[in-house]
């Protein structure tokens, strides 16, 4: 034990050097103890370069930050946490954006279904801005052109 001690405290200098000539801190040096003997020789720098491409001193890769508590997190958006008025925590132009992205989804998915022609889709697509919602389209859509009825053959 006593012996090991020694050894190892010989090899700080070793440890520190390699560390300088990498750049890195004391931390992600490591040397290899089965030779020990060997990094133990080594007094120049060269000698320690020699053993860092050798093998005997292992440089370890950088550690990176773990993005994990932060993903673990997820944010609060409940009516209890929304502070401010009814546009504060969504703007006028966000809703608009999302509301006709899901009109036109749902419009693209009815034609390429077969379920409206592509002559009742360029009608309807023109006249988006009159629904409210996804629901809203469909009854506007039932009431014109039955679509129940299709959907059931």
């Amino acid at each position: 034990m006593a012996e090991e001690e020694i050894r190892i405290k010989s090899l700080n200098y070793q440890k520190r050097l390699a560390a300088k000539i990498a750049g890195v801190g004391l931390d992600r040096v490591k040397l290899n103890p089965e030779r020990a003997d060997e990094i133990a020789q080594a007094i120049t720098r060269r000698d320690v370069e020699r053993l860092i491409r050798s093998g005997a001193i292992v440089i370890k890769p950088a550690r990176g930050v773990s993005r994990a508590r932060v993903r673990g997190k997820r944010k609060r958006r409940g009516p209890g946490s929304r502070k401010g008025g009814k546009y504060s925590t969504l703007s006028r132009k966000q809703r608009w954006v999302r509301k006709v992205r899901a009109l036109r989804r749902e419009l693209r998915r009815l034609r390429d279904s077969g379920l409206i022609s592509r002559r009742e889709y360029r009608q309807f697509y023109r006249r988006l801005s009159m629904y409210s919602s996804v629901r809203h389209l469909r009854s506007a859509l039932e009431k014109e052109l039955r679509l129940s009825e299709r959907e059931a053959q």
